[in-house]
C-alpha cells in the first residue's frame, strides 16, 4: 500500500506538467504581489528593505505547491500551515537582524491575513479550470492496458481513480485465458496482443500502458512494432512494486535513457536550496539560543563529572562515519561496538540529563554539526554505528536512509516515532517514515517538520 501510493504520484506526473508549472510560480507570485499591493494601498514606498523581503519570500516559496488536485479543505489547511511556517521564519529573521523598524506594521498585518485568502481563491479557481478542461470530450484520453495481471490491475485502478487527469480506461489486452488472468480484469478483457494495434486504430485509443513482464520481451518488441503505425502514446510500466522507490525518475545519460530507482533528492538546485536553508536557519538559531547553550553547559558540568559535550560516532551521508555532538546527559559515554539505548528511568541518566533529554535540549549542539556540513536540520535521525550494523541486516532498505545527511529532527520524529526503539517493529516504522521523507522531500515539508518539532519539544513526553 505504501509503495502503491508513491507509484501513482510519480507515474502520472506528466499530465500535470502544465498545472505544476503554473503552481510553481503562482504561490510566490501571489505572495510577492500581495505584499507590493498592500504597500501601495498604504502609500508605503518600495525601497531596499521591501525589495529584500520580496526576494527572500520568493526564494522561500518557490516552487509553489501544486494544490489544484487537492480537496479544498485540505488545500486550505496546507496553505495556512505553510503560511504560518513562513511567517515564523521571517519573524525569526526580523528579530535576529532587528529589521522590523523598516516596515509599516499595519501593512505587514494586512499582508499576513490577505495572502492566504488569495492563495486559496487561486486554488479554487485553478481547480474549477482543471475540472472544466478535464470534462471536455476533446481532452479525454481513452486508455488501454496491455497485460491483465496484478500490475495491469494496479495501473487500471490508477487510471480509473484519476478522473481529473483526463483518462478514460477502456479495458485490457492479454493472450492468456480468463482463468489465468486476474479475476478483476477477466470481465474487461478485450482481446489478445495481436488485436491491440487494430483496436487502437479503430477506436481512437490515445494511451497504451504495457504491463507485461520483462520475460515477454519478444512479444513486447513485436507489439511495439505494430503500434508504431498508430498515433497512440505508449508507456512501458516496469514491475517495481517489490522494491522501495526513492526519487524515481527517467534521466537522459548522454542519449541513453536511464530509469532512476533509488537516488537522493538533493541534487542540483535542490542540494543548493537545502544547504542554504540549513546554513541560514542554523546560524539564526545558534545566535538566538547562545545564552541557553551557556546555561545548559553549566548545568551539565555541575550535575556530574565528565565533559560537557558528548561526541558520538554516527553514520552520515553515504554511510560515512561522522562525529555528532550532544550535551552529556549520562554518567557513562557508550560509544563503542556495543551501545545500549537509553530507556525510561535509565540509571545512567543524571537528574539534569533526564530534563534535557526529555525536552530535547541535549540535541542543540548539533546545529554546529549542521554548519560543519555533516548534518542537516531536517533528515533521518542518526543512529549509533553499532545499531546500524545490527539493523541493516534485518530491516529492508534500512541503509537507504543514509542517502541524505542525518537530521536534528525528521519526519519519523514528528509522527510519533521518538524515543526508545526497543522492538524491530518500532525501528521498522521509523525507517518507513524516513523513506517517505526521501520520496516526498520539499522545502515546504522541511519547514512543516521544523514547526511540528517545536510543538513536540514543548508537549511530547516520549523521549527520554
Amino acid at each position: 500500500m505504501f509503495q502503491d501510493r508513491t507509484y501513482k504520484r510519480t507515474f502520472y506526473s506528466a499530465p500535470q506538467s502544465v498545472t505544476s508549472l503554473v503552481a510553481a510560480f503562482l504561490e510566490p507570485a501571489i505572495t510577492v504581489l500581495t505584499f507590493l499591493g498592500v504597500n501601495w494601498s498604504f502609500d508605503e514606498p518600495v525601497n531596499r528593505p521591501e525589495l529584500t523581503l520580496c526576494l527572500l519570500v520568493f526564494a522561500l516559496t518557490f516552487p509553489g505547491r501544486n494544490r489544484f488536485r487537492d480537496n479544498l479543505l485540505a488545500a486550505a489547511v496546507d496553505i495556512v500551515t505553510s503560511w504560518v511556517t513562513l511567517i515564523a521564519i521571517l519573524a525569526l529573521c526580523g528579530y535576529a537582524t532587528r529589521s522590523f523598524g523598516y516596515f509599516e506594521y499595519e501593512a505587514l498585518w494586512a499582508w499576513v491575513f490577505i495572502t492566504p485568502v488569495l492563495q486559496w481563491l487561486a486554488v479554487w479557481i485553478g481547480q474549477t479550470v482543471v475540472r472544466h478542461q478535464a470534462a471536455k470530450p476533446e481532452t479525454r484520453r481513452p486508455a488501454i492496458v496491455v497485460g491483465a495481471g496484478p500490475l495491469g490491475v494496479k495501473v487500471a485502478r490508477a487510471l480509473t481513480e484519476s478522473e481529473d487527469h483526463g483518462f478514460d480506461f477502456v479495458g485490457y489486452f492479454d493472450d492468456r485465458h480468463d482463468d489465468r488472468v486476474n479475476d478483476e480484469s477477466a470481465t474487461q478483457r478485450l482481446g489478445g496482443l495481436r488485436d491491440v494495434a487494430d483496436y487502437v486504430t479503430r477506436h481512437g485509443i490515445r494511451e497504451v500502458f504495457i504491463t507485461l513482464p520483462l520475460g515477454s520481451q519478444p512479444r513486447i518488441v513485436e507489439l511495439l512494432e505494430q503500434l508504431q503505425g498508430t498515433t497512440a502514446s505508449l508507456f512501458f510500466v516496469p514491475d517495481v512494486f517489490g522494491i522501495s522507490i526513492i526519487q524515481g525518475r527517467l534521466q537522459d545519460m548522454n542519449g541513453v535513457p536511464v530509469v532512476g530507482i533509488c537516488e537522493t533528492p538533493f541534487t542540483g538546485t535542490n542540494a543548493l536550496m537545502k544547504r542554504l536553508s540549513d546554513i541560514v536557519l542554523a546560524t539564526i538559531i545558534l545566535i538566538l539560543i547562545s545564552p541557553l547553550l551557556l546555561v545548559i553547559a553549566i548545568g551539565v558540568k555541575l550535575s556530574s563529572k565528565g565533559p560537557v559535550i558528548f561526541k558520538q560516532r554516527r553514520n552520515g551521508l553515504d554511510g560515512e562515519e561522522i562525529t555528532v555532538y550532544k550535551f552529556r546527559s549520562m554518567t557513562t559515554q557508550d560509544n563503542g561496538p556495543v551501545v545500549r539505548q537509553a530507556t525510561k528511568h535509565d540509571p545512567r541518566t543524571t537528574r539534569f540529563g533526564a530534563f534535557i533529554r526529555r525536552t530535547s535540549l541535549d540535541e542543540l549542539p548539533q546545529f554546529i554539526n549542521v554548519l560543519q556540513g555533516h548534518m542537516s536540520i531536517v533528515g533521518p535521525r542518526p543512529h549509533a554505528v553499532a545499531h546500524n550494523q545490527e539493523y541493516r541486516r534485518i530491516i529492508k532498505a534500512y541503509m537507504v536512509r543514509h542517502k541524505v545527511k542525518p537530521g536534528i529532527t525528521g519526519w519519523a520524529q514528528v509522527n510519533g516515532h521518538r524515543g526508545e526503539t526497543d522492538t524491530i517493529e518500532k525501528m521498522q516504522a521509523r525507517v518507513e517514515c524516513d523513506l517517505e521523507y526521501l520520496r516526498n522531500w520539499s522545502l515546504g515539508l522541511d519547514l512543516q517538520i521544523i514547526v511540528r518539532t517545536i510543538r513536540l519539544v514543548l508537549f511530547d513526553r516520549h523521549a527520554y
